[in-house]
């Protein structure tokens, strides 16, 4: 596979699971990561902070700038996005993994609940890439990559959770207009999806973990292969961990499973 190495990604959601293995994997490279997330405090129940993951950063091999950023708020968003800018002389990649997840049906919906999944999934997600565009048009590989599903309209995953579906669809949608939007200036913009569930905090909230899940760092080496395209040729697409990895030669997936031999649960949006 392609190198990160000298890049610079700002992550946001990466103080656990799929942000954290996302960032530790551009680490290996020795990129330099600006951690973008609220948990700066040990959560009562779950792992991982920005500092506990800047810390594993710099022992991978990486450069780390942890900075607290709930993405809801653009004008911390900014800040964050101008101090990445100033510590590493630039930004490469934007990844924008932040989400939140409510899996109900209409009647079961608070309004809060409906207001925090398109504040954090949709407004964080358009105000973290309109952020970092100043930065990116700078950049001679400029990326950015959401953690989205490709847009299969299936009526079923409306009528599940109709406001969850809303929420990441339009993430999915940004991606489509982004793509389009910034093509001639050279930005790519692209989404991966798990094909399967993934051992996170979400998944146990399904309550499919640990069976039936992969581990984040499938997401991480699909992410890495999508990072280390050629942005010029590689724009508009949404991709599938899965089907990223056996493009780059991947045979062996079981080293990605939660517990060796278990059935897989496809995960949410997969057909």
């Amino acid at each position: 596979m392609r190198s990160l190495e000298g890049q610079t990604l700002f992550i946001t959601g990466a103080s656990r699971g799929i942000g954290r293995a996302i960032a530790l994997r551009a680490a290996a490279d020795g990129a330099r990561i600006a951690i973008a997330a609220k948990t700066s405090e040990p959560h009562p129940t779950l792992p991982g902070t920005i500092h506990s993951v800047a810390e594993e950063i710099e022992a991978a091999g990486g450069t780390a700038l942890p900075l607290v950023v709930d993405v809801r708020d653009e004008t911390r968003i900014a800040a964050a996005i101008e101090a990445t800018a100033a510590r590493f002389g630039g930004l490469d990649i934007v990844v924008n993994n932040a989400s939140a997840l409510f899996p109900a049906k209409t009647p079961e919906t608070p309004m809060k609940r409906y207001d925090l999944m398109m504040s954090v999934n949709v407004r964080g997600t358009f105000a973290t890439t309109q952020a970092a565009l100043p930065h990116l048009l700078e950049s001679p590989r400029p990326r950015v990559l959401m953690l989205s599903p490709p847009l299969n309209l299936v009526p079923q995953w409306f009528g599940d959770h109709c406001a969850y579906t809303m929420s990441k669809y339009a993430m999915s949608m940004c991606v489509l207009g982004m793509a389009e939007e910034f093509r001639d200036a050279g930005i790519a913009v692209n989404a991966l999806w798990p094909r399967t569930m993934i051992l996170t905090a979400a998944s146990s909230l399904l309550g499919v973990a640990p069976d039936g899940c992969r581990t984040p760092e499938i997401m991480a080496d699909a992410a890495h292969a999508i990072l280390s395209k050629d942005a010029l040729t590689c724009t508009g697409k949404f991709f599938l961990d899965e089907d990223v990895l056996r493009a780059e030669g991947t045979t062996d997936f079981a080293r990605y499973d939660c517990v060796p031999g278990a059935p897989l649960t496809p995960d949410l949006f997969v057909a």
